[in-house]
């Protein structure tokens, strides 16, 4: 039997690494471009709908969707590149049970989230910077998106660990048929049901729904190597591990949650609730940028902790330099896109000539060019991730997701330019980045 034969779907360990990258890149791109468009179909049609306030209130509870995701993705990347490195060392048994454990820690987690967000949703909108006009709106929103957030822990895990089991395709069906769905879904509780925010709610909770039963079906049976398979056997030692190696894609989404969070207040300063409008755009393209720059980080993901499990160092480094050049590239077409297509974009959700589709026409070509140190920033930090490099991963992303976009969305507006508030996030990706190439010259990613 081959290598293939005996562990996964993919050849991790003899097959063409670019080849490799390539047939998992594209179903993973593909896939998560569906996934982003559930949040921004959301938007588009909440901004048709129900108008420039529909999508602020819904940005302002947005940040709680990105801390539950950041949480399924922190188990989800940790139980697969654990995974990954068990079945290097040909252990099935220890990589199914490490990633059945991580279902059931993050599912109690994820329960004891949601459940406090529906006891108290107006005292958790105003800690938000919920303002009156919104409350209604986003109540409605928060209300109805909660069994979503439950159920969203399933598919970032899964999406994950069926990549590693060798099966992109699948993983791929399990974003898209639920974002078409979500669509359809979206169109008739938003416009002929006249449900706003609260249908567009109902819809993503749905799609999301339907992703998770995809995934139970495909490891119930279906899966090449990695089953449901429960046991107490390192139970903490082995979700530990897995919390350690995937903190920083937590962390990532937390900065994602701070950076909506911190705009929001920012915005509605300056420019009230239209101000928070204009702005909830950006933050609906920021996921297609995120699940792009993603999509190549999780692409080289299983390749790299495979190889990095074996020892073969040479395979690790090639996957990831592929995965970099990738990364920059998408990048460049996501930058000229939305700079160039501002207005078009603005259009889809609300009226490009009110206020907000004003400001928001100005402000995107500056957001814009936070695409490309972007996709290099995550591209980095998913290597860090693959090769259990927690520390040097977290360091990285608090840096790019706290550290420094926290006072440049606070200082950048004091200057006096319309542009500042909408240059934070492009400056704290560029220094992050300046920070990588220094870290970089003095060798700092070798592996252990």
């Amino acid at each position: 039997m081959t290598q293939k034969d005996q562990q996964t779907g993919l050849d991790y360990a003899g097959g063409k690494v670019t080849n490799l990258f390539f047939k998992i890149f594209f179903p993973t791109l593909l896939g998560m471009i569906f996934n982003a468009l559930i949040t921004v179909i959301d938007g588009i049609f909440v901004g048709q709908g129900v108008g420039p306030n529909g999508i602020a209130a819904v940005n302002i509870i947005a940040p709680l969707y990105m801390v539950v995701t950041g949480i399924g993705l922190m188990f989800g990347i940790g139980a697969s590149v654990v995974a990954g490195v068990m079945l290097a060392q040909d252990d099935s048994r220890r990589a199914s049970v490490g990633v059945t454990q991580a279902v059931v820690v993050s599912g109690v987690l994820v329960s004891a989230v949601t459940i406090i967000l529906g006891l108290m949703p107006e005292r958790v909108a105003r800690m938000l910077g919920c303002s009156d006009v919104l409350m209604p709106h986003a109540i409605d929103y928060l209300m109805w998106i909660l069994p979503g957030i439950f159920f969203l822990l399933f598919n970032c895990i899964g999406m994950m660990v069926i990549r590693l089991d060798g099966s992109p395709k699948f993983a791929m069906l399990c974003n898209v048929i639920p974002a078409i769905i979500n669509i359809a879904l979206d169109y008739w509780l938003v416009f002929p049901m006249e449900m706003g925010v609260k249908g567009a709610a109902i819809a993503t909770s749905a799609s999301i729904i339907i992703g998770s039963i995809m995934v139970i079906y495909y490891f119930c049976g279906h899966s090449y190597v990695i089953k449901f398979a429960w046991s107490r056997v390192s139970l903490w030692n082995n979700v530990w591990r897995q919390a350690c190696v995937g903190s920083s894609a937590f962390i990532t989404e937390v900065a994602m949650s701070i950076m909506m969070l911190t705009g929001n207040y920012v915005f509605m300063k300056y420019y009230g609730e239209a101000g928070v409008a204009a702005y909830s755009i950006a933050c609906y393209l920021f996921p297609i940028m995120f699940m792009m720059s993603n999509s190549v980080a999780q692409s080289a993901q299983p390749i790299i902790s495979y190889n990095y499990g074996a020892g073969n160092s040479k395979r690790v480094y090639k996957a990831f330099k592929v995965s970099l050049i990738v990364a920059i590239v998408c990048g460049l077409i996501a930058a000229s896109c939305i700079s160039f297509g501002a207005d078009i974009i603005v259009g889809l959700f609300i009226d490009p000539d009110c206020e907000a589709g004003l400001l928001a026409r100005a402000g995107l070509p500056v957001f814009a060019m936070c695409a490309v140190f972007f996709a290099a920033n995550i591209s980095v930090i998913g290597f860090c991730q693959s090769v259990e490099n927690a520390v040097q991963a977290t360091i990285l992303t608090l840096l790019r997701g706290v550290v420094v976009i926290v006072p440049a969305f606070l200082l950048l507006p004091t200057l006096g330019y319309w542009w500042g508030v909408w240059a934070a996030i492009p400056v704290s990706e560029a220094l992050t980045l300046v920070v990588i190439m220094i870290m970089g010259a003095c060798n700092c990613f070798k592996l252990r």
